[in-house]
């Protein structure tokens, strides 16, 4: 089972982060109070994913699982607050390299919910909903009954498509939880201009049809309409045949990406299976022989951990823009 299969399984700032369990405070808001120096913004009452919590300063204990919300942490510059990260889909930016070999790193993948309150933490920041998962004690309404607040990466509980408002939500409401909502604003002006560099390249370009390809076999599983994913393939300029999908993942049958007639597959790259592998599983089926994109031997790639909402997203933009109309990069 793949990754993204485990997690569906199992620009004006919005509120966003999510401390305890209760707007007039939490277990972990009095104890943070009475241990912290009052800081300016304080206390900050902010709803996340239908959890609206109260911080009367900002955590000091947290932990990150998912590689997105880590590198928001790191891009904010606040490792020092990380007492535990988990869960990495592959390397870490080469810029964020140092401060992450500071934190501890508590499992491979998600960690047990007796490794997890082992660190100790006032904060636990997932990026995909399979990071509270209430079957291995690590539900966020279980954690607020421990004292510690949590987080929820906005792409999966909005409703309807995520774009860039959600990112500026997602990086603006961790920043001023944080305390350092200058360092928010800053990144967000970068990633932004970046984006925009982009789309005025590509504006007068065709938008090629683009089939994203994740995993699969028996059936494909793709980018759907409601992910960053399909907005990072239209910033990029192609268009998603899959964006009528009303999820961020799911599973289509092949019949319906042959009928579609996809002029580009974008193979994201993560885990066991590599982007060769991806490939030849297109080329050798007979029944995709006559897909445009497949005929035609045109793939571009992503790493997977540019195709979620996190501080990747500028840099996708600007690979997928390169590879989908090379004479405009």
């Amino acid at each position: 089972m793949s990754r993204s299969r485990a997690v569906l399984r199992s620009l004006a700032p919005a509120a966003l982060l999510i401390p305890l369990a209760g707007c007039g405070g939490s277990p972990g808001s009095a104890d943070a109070a009475a241990g912290a120096d009052a800081a300016p913004g304080f206390p900050y009452t902010v709803t996340n994913c239908g959890v609206s919590s109260t911080y009367q300063a900002p955590p000091r204990r947290a932990v990150t699982m998912n590689q997105h919300a880590t590198e928001i942490m790191l891009a904010l510059g606040l490792e020092e607050k990380l007492v535990g990260t988990a869960y990495l889909d592959d390397a870490v930016l080469p810029a964020y390299r140092p401060a992450y070999d500071k934190v501890k790193v508590l499992a491979k993948e998600y960690p047990s919910k007796e490794v997890l309150l082992g660190a100790n933490p006032d904060f636990v920041y997932g990026g995909y909903s399979s990071a509270f998962d209430k079957a291995q004690g690590r539900d966020r309404e279980g954690l607020a009954k421990a004292g510690i607040n949590s987080r929820l990466s906005v792409e999966y509980c909005t409703q309807g498509p995520v774009g860039l408002d959600q990112l500026q939500t997602e990086i603006t409401e961790v920043a001023r939880t944080f305390g350092v909502p200058e360092r928010g604003a800053a990144l967000i002006g970068t990633e932004q201009r970046r984006i925009d560099a982009v789309t005025a390249r590509v504006k007068d370009k065709a938008k090629p049809a683009v089939f994203v390809y994740d995993s699969g076999e028996a059936s494909a599983f793709t980018s759907g309409g409601n992910g960053i994913g399909n907005e990072i393939v239209s910033l990029a300029g192609g268009t998603n045949v899959f964006a009528d999908l009303k999820d961020t993942f799911g599973d289509v049958s092949w019949e319906k990406v042959i009928e579609r007639k996809p002029e580009v597959v974008l193979i994201y790259d993560y885990g066991g299976t590599t982007v060769e592998a991806k490939k030849q599983r297109l080329v050798n089926d007979p029944a995709l022989a006559e897909v445009p994109a497949v005929k035609n031997r045109r793939f571009v790639v992503l790493p997977l951990s540019s195709a979620v909402l996190g501080v990747r997203v500028a840099d996708a933009v600007e690979s997928l823009g390169r590879q989908l109309h090379p004479d405009a990069a």
